[in-house]
Protein backbone atom coordinates (compact mmCIF):
# COMPACT_ATOMS: atom_id res chain seq x y z
CA UNK A 1 0.00 0.00 0.00
CA UNK A 2 2.40 2.35 1.31
CA UNK A 3 4.54 1.35 -1.89
CA UNK A 4 1.80 1.93 -4.38
CA UNK A 5 1.52 5.40 -2.88
CA UNK A 6 5.48 5.94 -3.19
CA UNK A 7 5.99 5.28 -6.70
CA UNK A 8 2.59 6.14 -8.01
CA UNK A 9 3.35 10.05 -6.86
CA UNK A 10 6.81 10.23 -8.14
CA UNK A 11 5.22 9.61 -11.54
CA UNK A 12 8.58 7.90 -12.09
CA UNK A 13 7.48 4.38 -12.25
CA UNK A 14 7.47 2.58 -15.75
CA UNK A 15 4.18 1.39 -16.67
CA UNK A 16 3.48 -2.48 -15.39
CA UNK A 17 1.69 -5.76 -16.58
CA UNK A 18 -0.86 -7.22 -14.70
CA UNK A 19 1.76 -9.72 -13.26
CA UNK A 20 3.91 -7.42 -12.24
CA UNK A 21 0.86 -5.28 -10.16
CA UNK A 22 0.15 -8.27 -8.65
CA UNK A 23 4.15 -9.32 -7.57
CA UNK A 24 5.04 -6.17 -6.48
CA UNK A 25 1.70 -5.25 -4.65
CA UNK A 26 0.17 -8.11 -3.57
CA UNK A 27 -3.72 -7.95 -5.83
CA UNK A 28 -4.18 -10.84 -7.92
CA UNK A 29 -4.35 -11.05 -11.14
CA UNK A 30 -7.91 -12.29 -10.98
CA UNK A 31 -8.63 -9.20 -8.96
CA UNK A 32 -6.82 -6.70 -11.50
CA UNK A 33 -9.11 -8.60 -14.36
CA UNK A 34 -12.56 -8.27 -12.42
CA UNK A 35 -11.69 -5.08 -11.47
CA UNK A 36 -11.48 -4.11 -15.53
CA UNK A 37 -13.96 -6.15 -16.23
CA UNK A 38 -16.28 -4.29 -13.89
CA UNK A 39 -14.86 -0.86 -15.32
CA UNK A 40 -13.39 -0.26 -11.74
CA UNK A 41 -9.64 0.24 -12.74
CA UNK A 42 -9.11 -0.26 -16.51
CA UNK A 43 -5.49 0.01 -17.72
CA UNK A 44 -4.59 3.04 -19.17
CA UNK A 45 -1.81 1.57 -21.97
CA UNK A 46 -1.43 -1.30 -23.51
CA UNK A 47 2.04 -2.85 -25.38
CA UNK A 48 2.74 -3.51 -29.02
CA UNK A 49 1.42 -7.12 -28.39
CA UNK A 50 -1.71 -5.77 -26.83
CA UNK A 51 -1.20 -6.54 -23.71
CA UNK A 52 -2.29 -3.96 -20.49
CA UNK A 53 -0.23 -1.87 -18.54
CA UNK A 54 -0.99 0.59 -15.82
CA UNK A 55 0.42 3.98 -15.53
CA UNK A 56 1.43 5.63 -12.45
CA UNK A 57 -2.07 7.03 -12.15
CA UNK A 58 -3.32 4.22 -12.56
CA UNK A 59 -1.69 2.56 -9.43
CA UNK A 60 -2.96 5.85 -7.42
CA UNK A 61 -6.48 4.85 -7.83
CA UNK A 62 -5.29 1.03 -7.65
CA UNK A 63 -4.33 2.44 -3.98
CA UNK A 64 -7.50 4.68 -3.32
CA UNK A 65 -9.28 0.96 -4.32
CA UNK A 66 -7.61 -1.20 -1.55
CA UNK A 67 -8.12 1.23 1.12
CA UNK A 68 -11.64 0.99 0.05
CA UNK A 69 -11.68 -2.73 -0.18
CA UNK A 70 -9.94 -3.19 3.73
CA UNK A 71 -12.77 -1.09 4.89
CA UNK A 72 -15.97 -3.54 3.28
CA UNK A 73 -16.83 -0.89 0.96
CA UNK A 74 -18.61 -3.22 -2.53
CA UNK A 75 -17.37 -2.29 -5.33
CA UNK A 76 -20.11 -0.69 -6.25
CA UNK A 77 -20.00 1.59 -3.37
CA UNK A 78 -15.79 1.78 -4.45
CA UNK A 79 -16.89 2.99 -8.14
CA UNK A 80 -19.34 5.76 -6.70
CA UNK A 81 -17.27 7.31 -4.57
CA UNK A 82 -14.01 7.56 -6.89
CA UNK A 83 -16.20 9.29 -10.02
CA UNK A 84 -17.31 11.56 -7.54
CA UNK A 85 -14.21 12.16 -6.04
CA UNK A 86 -12.10 12.41 -9.05
CA UNK A 87 -12.48 16.31 -9.56
CA UNK A 88 -10.97 17.20 -6.32
CA UNK A 89 -7.97 15.09 -5.15
CA UNK A 90 -8.51 17.23 -1.71
CA UNK A 91 -12.21 15.93 -0.94
CA UNK A 92 -11.14 12.79 -2.27
CA UNK A 93 -8.37 12.54 0.34
CA UNK A 94 -11.04 13.49 3.34
CA UNK A 95 -13.74 11.64 2.46
CA UNK A 96 -11.01 8.18 2.36
CA UNK A 97 -9.85 9.80 5.88
CA UNK A 98 -13.59 10.51 7.29
CA UNK A 99 -14.13 6.56 6.00
CA UNK A 100 -10.91 5.43 7.72
CA UNK A 101 -11.66 7.24 10.78
CA UNK A 102 -15.57 6.09 11.16
CA UNK A 103 -14.21 2.36 10.62
CA UNK A 104 -12.11 3.38 13.87
CA UNK A 105 -14.78 4.24 15.74
CA UNK A 106 -16.36 1.08 14.39
CA UNK A 107 -13.85 -1.21 15.36
CA UNK A 108 -12.76 0.38 18.75
CA UNK A 109 -16.54 -0.10 19.82
CA UNK A 110 -16.41 -3.48 18.64
CA UNK A 111 -13.01 -3.84 20.75
CA UNK A 112 -14.50 -2.39 23.71
CA UNK A 113 -18.01 -4.91 23.58
CA UNK A 114 -15.31 -7.92 23.38
CA UNK A 115 -13.40 -7.14 26.37
CA UNK A 116 -16.67 -6.29 28.41
CA UNK A 117 -17.59 -10.06 27.23
CA UNK A 118 -14.37 -11.12 27.83
CA UNK A 119 -14.64 -9.75 31.61
CA UNK A 120 -17.59 -10.71 32.42
CA UNK A 121 -16.87 -14.76 30.57
CA UNK A 122 -13.47 -14.76 33.23
CA UNK A 123 -15.49 -13.39 35.95
CA UNK A 124 -17.95 -16.35 35.42
CA UNK A 125 -15.26 -18.69 35.81
CA UNK A 126 -14.74 -20.80 39.44
CA UNK A 127 -12.00 -19.28 41.33
CA UNK A 128 -8.05 -21.00 41.23
CA UNK A 129 -6.08 -21.83 43.74
CA UNK A 130 -3.93 -19.15 42.75
CA UNK A 131 -6.58 -16.70 42.92
CA UNK A 132 -7.28 -17.75 46.33
CA UNK A 133 -4.24 -17.39 47.87
CA UNK A 134 -3.65 -14.30 46.05
CA UNK A 135 -7.23 -12.57 47.46
CA UNK A 136 -6.43 -14.39 51.39
CA UNK A 137 -3.01 -14.45 51.36
CA UNK A 138 -1.66 -16.58 54.87
CA UNK A 139 -5.74 -16.40 55.51
CA UNK A 140 -5.75 -19.19 53.19
CA UNK A 141 -3.61 -22.84 53.27
CA UNK A 142 -3.49 -26.01 51.53
CA UNK A 143 -2.80 -27.53 54.93
CA UNK A 144 -5.72 -26.32 56.70
CA UNK A 145 -7.99 -27.45 53.73
CA UNK A 146 -6.38 -30.71 53.62
CA UNK A 147 -7.11 -30.82 57.55
CA UNK A 148 -10.49 -29.46 57.41
CA UNK A 149 -11.31 -32.21 54.76
CA UNK A 150 -9.95 -35.24 56.78
CA UNK A 151 -11.58 -34.04 59.84
CA UNK A 152 -15.19 -32.74 58.84
CA UNK A 153 -14.82 -34.52 54.90
CA UNK A 154 -17.87 -37.07 55.84
CA UNK A 155 -20.47 -34.48 56.78
CA UNK A 156 -22.87 -32.89 54.81
CA UNK A 157 -22.27 -29.77 55.41
CA UNK A 158 -18.81 -30.42 54.15
CA UNK A 159 -20.11 -31.89 50.82
CA UNK A 160 -22.86 -29.28 50.99
CA UNK A 161 -19.86 -26.63 50.77
CA UNK A 162 -17.66 -28.08 48.52
CA UNK A 163 -20.14 -27.91 46.04
CA UNK A 164 -21.37 -24.55 46.42
CA UNK A 165 -17.74 -23.12 46.32
CA UNK A 166 -16.74 -24.99 43.07
CA UNK A 167 -19.01 -22.68 41.21
CA UNK A 168 -17.97 -19.16 43.34
CA UNK A 169 -15.82 -17.10 41.00
CA UNK A 170 -12.73 -14.52 42.28
CA UNK A 171 -15.20 -11.69 42.52
CA UNK A 172 -17.63 -14.18 44.87
CA UNK A 173 -14.40 -14.40 47.02
CA UNK A 174 -13.74 -11.13 47.06
CA UNK A 175 -17.21 -10.72 48.42
CA UNK A 176 -16.33 -12.91 50.97
CA UNK A 177 -13.61 -11.44 52.28
CA UNK A 178 -15.45 -8.10 52.30
CA UNK A 179 -17.91 -9.29 54.06
CA UNK A 180 -16.10 -11.37 56.58
CA UNK A 181 -13.54 -8.38 57.33
CA UNK A 182 -16.73 -6.10 58.25
CA UNK A 183 -18.16 -8.84 60.42
CA UNK A 184 -14.76 -8.89 62.10
CA UNK A 185 -14.71 -4.94 62.82
CA UNK A 186 -18.01 -4.82 64.13
CA UNK A 187 -16.57 -7.78 66.92
CA UNK A 188 -14.12 -6.03 67.51
CA UNK A 189 -15.45 -2.62 68.55
CA UNK A 190 -18.07 -4.08 70.14
CA UNK A 191 -15.48 -6.01 72.70
CA UNK A 192 -13.68 -2.79 72.98
CA UNK A 193 -16.70 -0.98 74.09
CA UNK A 194 -18.04 -3.35 76.49
CA UNK A 195 -20.85 -4.13 74.51
CA UNK A 196 -23.39 -7.18 76.65
CA UNK A 197 -23.20 -10.37 74.54
CA UNK A 198 -26.61 -10.98 75.59
CA UNK A 199 -27.94 -7.88 74.19
CA UNK A 200 -29.55 -7.13 70.90
CA UNK A 201 -26.42 -5.60 69.25
CA UNK A 202 -24.69 -8.44 70.00
CA UNK A 203 -27.59 -10.71 68.60
CA UNK A 204 -27.37 -8.89 65.27
CA UNK A 205 -23.72 -9.51 64.70
CA UNK A 206 -24.23 -13.54 66.14
CA UNK A 207 -26.82 -13.01 63.32
CA UNK A 208 -24.14 -11.67 60.69
CA UNK A 209 -21.88 -14.30 61.88
CA UNK A 210 -24.45 -17.29 61.32
CA UNK A 211 -25.64 -15.70 57.59
CA UNK A 212 -21.33 -15.91 56.72
CA UNK A 213 -21.74 -19.37 57.52
CA UNK A 214 -24.75 -20.40 55.82
CA UNK A 215 -23.02 -18.69 52.66
CA UNK A 216 -21.34 -22.18 52.22
CA UNK A 217 -23.51 -24.67 53.81
CA UNK A 218 -26.58 -25.18 56.18
CA UNK A 219 -26.22 -23.39 59.59
CA UNK A 220 -28.79 -23.52 62.27
CA UNK A 221 -28.56 -22.08 65.65
CA UNK A 222 -27.72 -25.28 67.06
CA UNK A 223 -25.19 -25.68 64.37
CA UNK A 224 -23.66 -22.56 65.42
CA UNK A 225 -23.25 -23.28 68.52
CA UNK A 226 -21.60 -26.54 67.78
CA UNK A 227 -19.00 -23.40 65.99
CA UNK A 228 -18.79 -21.38 68.90
CA UNK A 229 -17.20 -24.00 70.90
CA UNK A 230 -14.66 -24.69 68.82
CA UNK A 231 -13.55 -21.41 68.45
CA UNK A 232 -12.81 -21.67 72.01
CA UNK A 233 -11.57 -24.88 72.09
CA UNK A 234 -8.91 -24.90 69.32
CA UNK A 235 -6.38 -22.34 69.71
CA UNK A 236 -5.60 -21.15 66.30
CA UNK A 237 -9.53 -19.95 66.30
CA UNK A 238 -8.93 -18.48 69.37
CA UNK A 239 -5.83 -16.83 67.89
CA UNK A 240 -7.51 -15.59 64.90
CA UNK A 241 -10.38 -13.40 67.15
CA UNK A 242 -8.26 -12.31 70.25
CA UNK A 243 -5.74 -10.88 67.55
CA UNK A 244 -9.20 -8.62 66.82
CA UNK A 245 -9.55 -7.80 70.41
CA UNK A 246 -8.43 -9.18 73.71
CA UNK A 247 -11.80 -11.39 74.97
CA UNK A 248 -12.86 -11.54 71.20
CA UNK A 249 -13.47 -15.23 71.12
CA UNK A 250 -15.02 -15.67 74.41
CA UNK A 251 -17.81 -12.87 73.27
CA UNK A 252 -18.18 -14.12 70.14
CA UNK A 253 -18.98 -17.63 71.59
CA UNK A 254 -21.06 -15.96 74.44
CA UNK A 255 -23.07 -14.01 71.98
CA UNK A 256 -23.67 -16.97 69.67
CA UNK A 257 -24.93 -18.87 72.41
CA UNK A 258 -27.33 -16.46 73.68
CA UNK A 259 -28.47 -16.06 70.30
CA UNK A 260 -29.00 -19.43 69.91
CA UNK A 261 -31.42 -19.41 73.04
CA UNK A 262 -33.07 -16.40 71.98
CA UNK A 263 -34.17 -18.69 68.91
CA UNK A 264 -34.96 -21.97 71.11
CA UNK A 265 -32.23 -23.25 70.73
Amino acid sequence: MTEISQLSHTGRMEALTVGQVAEHFGVTVRTLHHYDQVGLLHPSERTHAGYRLYTAGDLQRLSTIVVYRRLDFSLEEIGELLEAEEADVVDHLRRQRDAVMARVTQMSALVDAIDHRLEAEMNDQPATTEDLKELFGDGYSDEYRAEAQERWGDTAQWQQSAERTARMTAQDWATVKEETEALEAQLAEAVRAGVPAEGDRAAGIAERHRAGIARFYDCDHAFQTCLAQMYLSDERFTAHYEALAPGAAQWLHDAIVANAARHGA
